[in-house]
């Protein structure tokens, strides 16, 4: 779901991987849809915070409210209570800069011979220079620079064929190929369905209701907020299709490889949520432990980056015997600033999100735990500021490999030349960042910690090995190394 003209941010972006967005999907006549969309698209807020849509299905009128903010700028009462409807499908969004415009905001609706379809999606097609050609030949007029639009138009040059809404999507994720989890909606039903690899997560849930009513969303904390039940994921390849009579499943892929990112269960998807029949914080709890046992180290405290590493540095702890407590303090109390720090500011570091406690840092030897480092500047920052604040010894460790390559499927990461561990080894790392050691989580550990088998994960951010061949011209936007040190 990048869009095509998408630039490199500044050194003042998170240096974080970014999700590309979250997806939700409801069908419950009789019930508030827009309202229920709103709150399971609030607990779906960590995913993206550019843009948020809801599109509600009267009968054959599709309402439809989007904007650019948080969901909580985006809706208020009088907002929902002008989509009305008995299914509703929303997303939010995280773009890049320079596409961070309403009109890349979704959902996407296009009309088609059998009513207007709304689609929503989470991921990224690596064929888009190919559709896009293909839909431009159609006589299709592309409004946005999103891949997601071209998914909605290609199911509508299918059903304008004579398809119905099921055969008409099925063929046009065939001409799909890359990473997508969406949710459709149609004046007929919604549907839910994933790529054959199943690389972005996408769930279903169920309402207390008689007869029952579904849910889709892109992790299960998307139910919890509702009160709907977790019933199963959307498999690798599949098509869910809910109606009055239910939900119908269809095999859409008869050659499904699960490849579920890696990067979901050990920093995007919210530690709350369900994976694996088990929550992400308690596998992100095993990486720790995991990379005490590999990575050992002599220190008086161990804490983790809030918020995303803390699960992982309680298994440390638990692992090394070592003291775990709070470091650091992260501002939880304000959103996303976009006004620019004063240059002072810059200068002192990262103290708006993160504030080191001195008193509990001085003359301590610390292990500081991450769930990955990409570019590097963060990290710097922070080791600096636990200094500053009279920690006697810095150990970092992360409970990921390095990251080595970018990401093709949904996942904003910069070009490989910008990858800190895709230049230098970890001793130069170590170096740069300013730490007394370093260690990273081998790459067989994180994947034997999910209990799961090993083959069932795309790990590509740290292998370069695509489980979707990167076409040559977008393979050269992004991979500018030929081999990676690591």
């Amino acid at each position: 779901m990048i869009p095509l003209n998408s630039v490199t941010l500044d050194e003042h972006r998170p240096d974080k991987p970014e999700e590309a967005c979250g997806v939700f999907g409801i069908y419950a006549p009789e019930q508030d849809v827009a309202k229920l969309t709103y709150f399971g698209l609030y607990a779906l807020q960590h995913r993206g915070q550019e843009s948020a849509g809801i599109a509600t299905f009267d009968g054959t009128h599709v309402h439809l409210h989007k904007d650019m903010g948080l969901v909580s700028q985006v809706f208020s009462e009088t907002i929902l209570e002008e989509l009305p409807g008995n299914l509703a499908v929303g997303h939010n969004r995280y773009s890049t800069t320079g596409s961070s415009r309403k009109v890349n905001a979704q959902p996407a609706v296009v009309e088609t011979r059998l009513g207007n379809l709304a689609l929503a999606h989470n991921g990224n097609l690596v064929n888009t220079i190919q559709l896009r050609e293909e839909l431009l030949k159609s006589n299709f007029h592309l409004i946005t620079s999103t891949d997601s639009e071209m998914i909605a138009y290609a199911i509508a040059e299918e059903v304008n064929a004579g398809t119905d809404w099921v055969e008409g999507a099925i063929r046009a994720f065939h001409r799909c190929q890359g990473a997508f989890s969406l949710v459709i909606g149609t004046p007929e039903g919604i549907m839910g369905a994933r790529d054959p690899n199943g690389i972005r997560p996408l769930v279903i849930g169920t309402l207390d209701s008689d007869p029952v009513r579904y849910v889709l969303a892109s992790e299960t904390c998307g139910l919890d907020i509702i009160g709907a039940e977790y019933l199963r994921d959307v498999e690798p390849g599949e098509l869910v299709w809910i109606t009055e009579k239910g939900l119908k499943s269809i095999a859409w892929n008869q050659q499904p490889q699960r490849k579920l990112c890696i990067f979901e269960m050990i920093y995007f998807a919210r530690p709350d949520s369900l994976m694996h029949n088990e929550t992400l914080y308690s596998y992100r709890m095993r990486l720790g432990r995991r990379l005490a046992a590999e990575s050992p180290i002599e220190a008086d405290l161990v804490f983790g980056v809030p918020d995303s590493g803390i699960p992982a540095a309680i298994g440390f702890s638990q692992a090394s015997g070592i003291a775990y407590g709070e470091g650091l303090i992260k501002n939880r109390y304000v959103g996303r600033t976009f006004i620019q720090p004063t240059q002072s500011m810059r200068e002192t570091g990262i103290k708006m999100k993160l504030n080191p406690l001195k008193d509990v840092l001085y003359g301590k030897r610390v292990v500081i735990i991450d769930d990955s480092i990409v570019r590097g500047t963060t990290s710097r920052k922070l080791v600096k500021a636990l200094r500053e604040a009279g920690a006697a010894e810095v150990h970092m460790r992360i409970s990921s490999p390095p990251v080595t390559h970018p990401c093709f499927y949904g996942i904003d990461t910069d070009t490989q030349d910008q990858l800190i561990a895709a230049t230098k080894s970890v001793e130069e790392i170590a170096k740069q960042l300013e730490v007394d050691t370093l260690a990273y989580l081998s790459w067989e550990g994180m994947l034997e910690t999910t209990r799961e088998d090993t083959n069932s994960f795309c790990s590509a951010c740290f292998t370069g090995d695509y489980p979707v061949a990167i076409p040559e011209q977008m393979k050269r936007s992004k991979l500018i190394l030929e081999k990676a040190v690591v």
